[in-house]
């Protein structure tokens, strides 16, 4: 199967669905992507709609499902294909899907914050790190006012 690259920056239209295909989970919705035109008056006229099912599986299911909704202004990369179909009236169609390999907000359209999710220590490192904790905290609140830079959360 030949699997051809793509972007498409738009909102999603539909609410993400999230199933179990197997025994693994996916998250799908619909993203339209709007063109626009300027007209010889220097006016804008809307142009043609592309609509594009996404399909979210492995690690993205979790980002995706916590951070993006119906109306969210995205970004989505992946690799896409036709999926053919007949209707309920027998009309022959197709639509266009696309298995992401990342998807996020449009920054240009939206003003998020990320965080990082925890990382997986093992239990000795988790035990050095609370003894030095214990013994610094009292000093470096005293001396700033503050909490200790460790606990500060960073947004980027």
């Amino acid at each position: 199967m030949f699997e051809t690259p793509m972007t498409v920056v738009g909102r999603i239209v539909t609410d993400p669905r999230r199933r179990v295909v197997g025994d693994q989970e996916v998250i799908s919705f619909r993203v339209a992507s709007n063109s626009r035109r300027r007209t010889g008056e220097g006016d804008w006229e809307p142009g043609n709609t592309l609509f594009v099912t996404v399909n979210c599986w492995g690690k993205l299911v979790t980002g995706v499902g916590a951070a993006l909704y119906k109306g969210a202004a995205v970004i989505a990369v992946g690799t896409v294909h036709t999926s053919e179909y007949e209707d309920r009236e027998g009309v022959r169609r197709s639509s266009l899907d696309m298995r992401a390999t990342a998807v996020g907000p449009d920054l240009a359209r939206v003003i998020v914050r990320i965080e990082q999710p925890p990382q997986p220590r093992s239990a000795d490192a988790a035990d050095a790190e609370s003894e030095t904790e214990s013994e610094t905290e009292p000093e470096a609140g005293k001396a700033t006012g503050q909490a200790p830079a460790d606990r500060l959360v960073r947004s980027a």
